[in-house]
């Protein structure tokens, strides 16, 4: 038995050397690249890259990978090392791009961490950083177990205004979260929080325009936003285009919630404030088509790309404006034109969020101000996905190519930090021997979302392919999340959808640019091969699952070369505990995952070590090799102590099947 189990393992470390291996092929005239995330033919190089995105979301003997980015102390996602919070505006667009495809443990571990805003979030009466007691339904700017902040926490906090776009961001991750999820228990217990924090936003709604007013700071990538500059110097509200652009985002993905609530009457309700917002939006909208970053109540324009005064052009609303479908395809497309006609956005590959610098921060442009450095110019990977997204929406497929290639380059070298300076070229915090932030995983999301997009409401899904031209098939080999449901997606052929099959059964639900799937009518496990262009079906498969089987403690694999013995025996308790699990018929929990999790990276040191060895890895300066090195038992450490804090609270918790699960994790300890 023990040696059948060890030769599945070996099976499985030889699949992780492969690291989605490129097989191309000249037959025809198509190339191939096969993967062990994405396979497809004609565009290999966008095929790889997509492959290599994934494997940033699992350890891998090569690149870093999201869950170094895990707090014990929550038993969640945190920012990372040197940022011990867990942001909004930061994790916005990686959180929201990774949605389809984030499984257990991860969801878990994302809900943990964005449970912090909503438990703390404001009520009028609970203290926050600085003492400040927010109204009720106000997010925040980030957020611990024991502490939030309410408002921006750098520059000159005392007039920042509450978060208001950062509680309008919030709305839009937890109820896509739910709308992924389709978990009516979430829902009722999460639907009272977004519906409070969407009412403190609408008391912020001026009735004659239909826009929202927001102070200082009250912009997402705050604070790069000072808003109205008075005469006699003060700083006041001003109507903010990112505001709006946000809160419609968040309104389309909560009217659908109410619905599957059954609450017609907030349906309208939310509608109604919807479709308002949306014509309000208009007056921040340029002639070109582009929207103004804000306007003061006195009618002055802040951001009209060329004007004497405030006269740059504003990244973040526009890019989200396409990315979240606030603007039409019409817009999108008038939106993007005006970005790729400005070189300056975009000096390095990656979007920067304004150019030329800002003339109405309330500090001046210099040191950490100045342009190209922060929030005044500089690159933030949060950003980043939503312009992916913005990308693949109008077809500008080799743009998200570049800004992917660009990213890598940091990830490669293990300097995955947020933001970039110098106009996206360099890290932050080039004294650190590494750096890891969570926005950076904004890039590979987006990359992979961006293919289908995936609009889920009420009834269902929708996918939109947008899929590279020269990419003549493609197969995704990683399930996406449908409810309890998953998805295998393919594409064969070029051009418009002329026909869908569902596990191999014409579906008729589909038009030229889209293909619906409601959720009653979806089988648990499905294949969907999209035909474009007329193109013949293929007869992809689901992929067959795979088992893993896990060597004993004692094993030689758990021998970890220059590790202590007390944490080479943690590390095979976490492989019993996942075998006992798999025995016990609890091998797709959460707590199954996060063990396996664990054991994964096992695997990855182990085959980091030999490719080390074999001279196969790219070799950092000493110090940064040293701490990339130790990256992988740390991570796999902070994993198991908090898999332990996590068995530690099942011993009273009176529920059948974590009590069942903390003694078999109990067992597993003794000798």
């Amino acid at each position: 038995m023990e040696a059948r189990a060890e030769m599945r393992w070996n099976a499985r470390v030889f699949i992780v050397a492969v690291l989605g291996g490129l097989l191309m092929t000249s037959a025809g005239a198509a190339e191939r690249f096969d993967g062990k995330y994405y396979r497809g033919e004609g565009d290999v190089e966008y095929v790889q890259l997509l492959d290599t995105a994934y494997r940033m979301f699992y350890p891998d003997p090569e690149l870093q990978n999201i869950s170094m980015l895990y707090s014990p102390a929550w038993n969640g996602f945190v920012e990372g090392p040197t940022w011990g919070a867990w942001w909004i505006q930061n994790s916005y667009g990686p959180t929201y791009c990774a949605l389809p495809f984030f499984l257990e443990p991860y969801t878990t571990f994302l809900q943990n961490a964005q449970d912090m805003w909503f438990n703390l979030m404001g009520d009028g009466q609970r203290k926050g950083d600085k003492g400040y007691v927010a109204p009720d339904g106000c997010l925040c700017d980030a957020a611990t177990p024991t502490m939030i902040y309410y408002r921006q926490g750098d520059g000159r906090v005392d007039i920042h205004d509450w978060g208001m776009e950062f509680t309008a961001a919030g709305i839009v991750m937890q109820s896509e979260l739910l709308l992924i999820s389709r978990d009516k228990a979430a829902i009722q217990h999460y639907l009272p929080m977004l519906e409070c924090s969407a009412n403190f936003i609408e008391s912020r709604r001026d009735p004659k325009n239909n826009l929202f007013l927001a102070g200082p700071a009250g912009n997402l990538l705050a604070p790069s936003y000072a808003a109205w500059k008075r005469p006699d110097g003060t700083y006041d509200k001003a109507y903010l285009a990112g505001l709006s652009v946000t809160y419609i985002a968040g309104l389309d993905r909560l009217i659908e919630l109410e619905k599957m609530a059954g609450n017609s009457d907030k349906v309208s309700l939310y509608t109604d404030r919807r479709d308002l917002a949306k014509k309000g939006l208009v007056a921040l909208t340029i002639g070109e088509g582009y929207l103004i970053k804000y306007m003061d109540p006195d009618g002055t324009k802040h951001g009209v790309y060329g004007a004497e005064k405030h006269g740059y052009f504003e990244a973040v609303c526009n890019h989200d404006a396409i990315a979240f479908r606030v603007a039409d395809d019409a817009q999108s497309k008038k939106i993007y034109d005006k970005i790729a006609s400005i070189p300056g956005l975009r000096p390095h590959d990656l979007i920067i969020t304004n150019c030329p610098g800002l003339d109405d921060m309330y500090e001046e442009p210099k040191g950490l101000w100045s342009f190209g450095t922060w929030v005044n110019g500089g690159h933030w990977t949060t950003c980043e996905a939503r312009m992916i997204l913005a990308y693949y929406r109008v077809g500008a497929y080799d743009d998200a190519r570049r800004a992917m290639k660009k990213i890598l380059e940091f990830a490669r070298i293990f300097r995955t930090d947020n933001p970039l300076v110098d106009f996206g070229a360099k890290v932050y915090q080039p004294k650190e021997p590494i750096n890891c932030t969570y926005d950076t995983w904004g890039a590979p999301a987006g990359l992979i979302r961006g293919l289908f997009e995936y609009l889920y409401d009420a009834e269902g899904l929708k996918l939109l392919p947008h899929i590279p031209p020269a990419m003549t098939e493609l197969e995704q080999r990683f399930p996406i999340r449908f409810g309890s449901k998953r998805l295998y997606l393919s594409t064969v052929g070029k051009g418009p959808v002329t026909g869908v099959l569902l596990n191999g059964k014409e579906w008729s639900r589909f038009d030229a640019q889209s293909i619906y799937l409601p959720y009653e009518g979806v089988p648990n496990v499905a294949r969907v091969e999209v035909l474009l262009g007329g193109a013949k079906a293929k007869g992809a498969q689901v992929p067959e699952p795979s088992t893993v089987g896990v060597p004993p403690p004692g094993d030689p694999i758990w021998e970890i070369s220059g590790v202590k013995s007390e944490t080479q025996a943690s590390l095979a308790r976490v492989g019993s505990f996942y075998t006992r699990l798999q025995d016990a018929g609890l091998g797709g929990s959460y707590e199954a995952e996060h063990a396996k999790l664990i054991v994964d990276y096992v695997a990855a040191i182990h085959e980091r070590d030999k490719l080390k060895k074999e001279g196969k890895l790219q070799q950092l300066p000493e110090a940064s090799q040293i701490a990339a090195d130790r990256s992988y038992l740390e991570a796999a450490d902070r994993l198991a102590q908090g898999l332990d804090k996590v068995m530690s609270s099942y011993e009273r918790s009176g529920v059948a099947e974590k009590t069942q699960m903390a003694g078999i994790w109990s067992s597993t300890g003794k000798k």
